[in-house]
């Protein structure tokens, strides 16, 4: 199974940026799709970003779009999430899954793999 790490997590301002990093155990070349989710205390988990490594095409949810970037370094199997002009509402734990398909990708129960998550805290 993959196994994720999750980084770069961290409080910061109102419009400011972070940059957060999932790193895979192994090629994730091989045809995965890569999602970045985030879950605040008492609400569920709501999928933001997806990236497939096969051929490199993303998906975004509304709330994130023109904001938030997903890409990949194959070198370093680890998928990247860029946040910019962070808003309070987007304070959450951001998590990062893996499966071998991206349809239904804002489905969480679709999910095998997990990392244990990073906390982002964006402040007023």
């Amino acid at each position: 199974r993959v196994q994720l790490v999750e980084s770069g997590g961290g409080s910061v301002q109102a419009g400011e940026s972070l940059r957060l990093s999932c790193a895979a155990s192994e090629n994730i070349f091989r045809r995965h799709c890569m999602t970045w989710f985030r879950q605040v205390p008492g609400k569920e988990r709501e999928g933001v970003a997806a990236i497939y490594t096969e051929g490199g095409w993303t998906y975004y949810a509304d709330s994130v779009k023109g904001r938030f970037t997903i890409s990949q370094d194959g070198a370093k199997s680890t998928v990247y999430l860029e946040m910019n002009n962070l808003k309070p509402e987007d304070s959450a734990m951001y998590y990062c899954a893996a499966r071998l398909m991206c349809g239904s990708m804002w489905y969480e129960d679709r999910y095998p793999d997990w990392g244990q998550g990073t906390q982002v805290t964006v402040s007023s």
